[in-house]
């Protein structure tokens, strides 16, 4: 696996997303995405940071920018999590973890003392052409929404 870096063509993808629909960078021609990727659906971090760029999420459309989070939750799992906590970003259903090979956010973490095999909180800025321009990698959650769009106004 190559890592990816600032400055490369972000890799496609196209996932399953609630509502029965999907999403793929294709889709977001012409627009930022801010691709967020999470370990889990309705956990304190995880939550907290959908909530965060929900909140944002009109301030992301006026920098023309899409916000998205990734996760291996089922598409039925997001549809609760999205109607729990009122979100309003797009969820995609990542199962196979293949794009989250792809970005490397499939990492060995450990907690306890347990190794394991996890997401990697992470956020990658894409531009309407399909460049990353930022990374943020090992995302703590707090003020982290808010720095990402600070970084969407400046594309």
């Amino acid at each position: 696996m190559t890592a990816i870096e600032e400055g490369q063509q972000a890799p496609e993808f196209h996932l399953p997303r609630d509502g029965g629909e999907s999403f793929g960078l294709a889709e977001a021609q012409g627009r930022n995405v801010v691709l967020y990727f999470y370990p889990k659906d309705d956990t304190s971090g995880c939550t907290l940071e959908a909530v965060d760029f929900t909140a944002l999420v009109g301030d992301f459309a006026a920098a023309n920018t899409t916000v998205v989070g990734v996760s291996k939750d089922s598409v039925k799992s997001h549809e609760k999590f999205r109607a729990k906590h009122g979100l309003e970003v797009v969820l995609l259903s990542d199962e196979t973890g293949e794009v989250c090979e792809r970005y490397g956010v499939w990492v060995e973490k450990s907690m306890y003392g347990r190794k394991y095999m996890g997401i990697e909180r992470a956020t990658f800025l894409i531009d309407a052409s399909g460049r990353i321009r930022r990374i943020w990698r090992k995302v703590k959650v707090q003020g982290h929404a808010a720095a990402v769009l600070e970084a969407a106004r400046a594309l």
